[in-house]
């Protein structure tokens, strides 16, 4: 039985946030890392209820499972994945500090 071949890509907005982050930065090195792990499991994030997510994630992307990774104290990266039995991919769909995912999700901010 084949190894499955897993791929970790980033949508337009990831990918734009992603390159504005200077290389030194510590959260590029901790999505470096998250990275790397979603390549070696792709279900390592929590996942999120169907009832939560946001509306702007299913008309946009028309995903079917979403995964919350965090990324320290402060970051959460958003993830859904796509594949069959072969080939999956894990496609980033946003990196989010905790004030604003709290608001994209709907909970409450102090």
């Amino acid at each position: 039985m084949s190894k499955k071949n897993i791929s970790v890509l980033g949508s337009k907005e990831f990918t734009a946030f992603y390159k504005s982050l200077k290389p030194n930065d510590p959260l590029k090195k901790n999505i470096d890392e998250a990275m790397d792990l979603l390549k070696q499991n792709p279900a390592i994030g929590d996942r999120i209820p169907e009832k939560l997510w946001p509306k702007k994630y299913i008309k946009k992307y028309d995903i079917n499972n979403l995964f919350r990774y965090s990324l320290g104290s402060n970051w959460r990266m958003i993830y859904t994945i796509v594949g069959d039995s072969n080939q999956m991919v894990c496609a980033i769909l946003e990196v989010l500090d905790h004030k604003n995912y709290d608001i994209l999700f709907g909970y409450k901010t102090s």
